[in-house]
């Protein structure tokens, strides 16, 4: 028996827990007073089931995205309306929340390290690498990864 529960990717969900909660305490000034996050349509996030739920985010803005979705969803469920007021809903996260990004990219440094922890699904680019164009095969592994952060949220 393991000491800590594990989510479908072997990480820890005691310190995935307190990552969110951290790095939500740390953003959520961002898009409540630096940027005013407009929301709209929470009552369709909590209308949502528990799994098979795809959002797809522009990979221009993307660590931007992925933690303004984190706070959205987590406040929504939470019974706030278009509205990520009172932080109070980062204290008990979804912790079935996931999102794609390139390996690569999530090794990169601290900060993305820390956001594949919260919830990346890594796979392979198969196009580019580094910089450099290249002509990859598809990992069937990364395909299987994506479906199994579905079938968990």
């Amino acid at each position: 028996m393991q000491f800590f529960k594990r989510n479908p990717f072997g990480h820890i969900l005691f310190l995935k827990k307190w990552l969110i909660r951290i790095l939500g305490a740390y953003s959520h000034r961002r898009y409540r007073g630096f940027n005013e996050l407009k929301i709209e349509g929470s009552e369709i996030i909590r209308n949502l089931q528990d799994s098979n739920v795809l959002f797809i985010s522009n990979h221009q803005t993307y660590f931007a995205d992925v933690v303004a979705m984190f706070h959205v969803f987590n406040a929504s469920l939470k019974g706030r309306v278009d509205s990520i007021k009172n932080i109070g809903y980062l204290w008990n996260p979804k912790l079935n929340i996931y999102f794609i990004a390139a390996k690569e990219t999530m090794n990169a440094g601290l900060i993305p390290k820390m956001l594949a922890y919260a919830g990346s699904v890594s796979i392979e680019r198969t196009w580019r690498s580094n910089g450099e164009d290249v002509n990859r095969k598809v990992k069937f592994s990364d395909i299987s990864n994506i479906g199994k952060a579905l079938n968990d949220g």
